[in-house]
């Protein structure tokens, strides 16, 4: 193995993990991470027709799977912590992060050419998906009873995360009240939490990937001007604006993790545009389209 294949496999694993951690962090959707990070057509490809190059499609995602489960799982206990002590340096090293990598996600959206009504798109989601958002935060809060059921219902809402980019399934989870005691079953590897949430999340993908990939092949420039207003409403969303109990200390260190999360999303757009690690070795999404 040449270390330029080590190394894919690394930041691969390493996007896997970014992914991961934003599909449990409040705000974040693991789908608009998953487009930033330029992984998203090649899941959605992957999930709607997982017969076609299985074993390739299979040895790429492996690193991206691990990485996601260290996420969400490794991750979840800390993150619990830091948001529940250090809760605006948290948010605004994910706000630095994600505006980081939005030179990468616009170039992506405008692959196959950009005219101006894909910049209203964009616009105009972005200031709908905020408002949507601010009003589910202030006013959606349904309180649902763990269970079989309940946790399929999850399992789909979490699946829909990725496969919607900037619906951020840990915000619903939040509004119906099951969020921390999901992110408690996933760190203690509780089979009763994690069994229907996978089986949600297979039931998700088998009903919504298909139609997903359809609609990109059929208006892939809007669908990703879309995608790109939704990551800045979502981005917004989850900048902290309670700062009551903040000292001189709090604004340094937030300043500090945004500039150090902004600075790493701009490599990881360097990093990706100097190795091609996922345009050089994807498929097209479909035989007659070039990628």
């Amino acid at each position: 193995m040449s270390i330029k294949s080590i190394f894919d496999w690394i930041y691969r694993l390493i996007k896997g993990m970014f992914i991961g951690t934003g599909a449990i962090l409040p705000g974040v959707s693991g789908g608009a991470l998953a487009a930033v990070f330029g992984l998203y057509e090649r899941i959605i490809a992957f999930l709607s027709n997982p017969r076609r190059d299985f074993w390739r499609n299979v040895l790429f995602f492996v690193p991206v799977v691990l990485g996601a489960l260290f996420g969400m799982v490794a991750l979840s206990h800390p993150l619990n912590y830091f948001l529940n002590t250090a809760r605006i340096q948290v948010l605004w090293c994910f706000v630095g992060c994600i505006t980081g990598t939005l030179p990468a996600l616009y170039r992506e959206a405008g692959k196959e050419g950009r005219k101006r009504r894909h910049l209203l798109i964009t616009v105009c989601t972005a200031v709908l998906g905020f408002v949507l958002l601010l009003a589910a935060q202030n006013y959606l809060n349904v309180h649902l009873s763990p269970g079989f059921a309940t946790w399929i219902l999850a399992g789909v809402i979490f699946a829909l995360g990725m496969i919607v980019p900037g619906l951020s399934p840990s915000n619903f989870l939040m509004y119906l009240n099951l969020y921390e005691p999901m992110t408690a079953g996933i760190a203690g590897l509780d089979l009763k939490v994690i069994l229907p949430l996978g089986l949600g999340a297979v039931i998700c993908v088998l009903l919504f990937a298909r139609l997903m990939s359809l609609i990109l092949k059929r208006a892939y420039a809007g669908v990703f001007h879309f995608i790109f207003g939704i990551v800045i409403a979502s981005t917004a969303i989850i900048i902290p604006r309670d700062y009551s109990n903040a000292d001189v200390g709090t604004y340094l260190a937030s300043g500090a993790v945004f500039v150090a999360g902004f600075l790493v999303g701009l490599l990881m757009n360097r990093l990706d545009r100097k190795y091609k690690t996922d345009s050089s070795t994807a498929q097209p999404v479909d035989p007659d389209r070039s990628t």
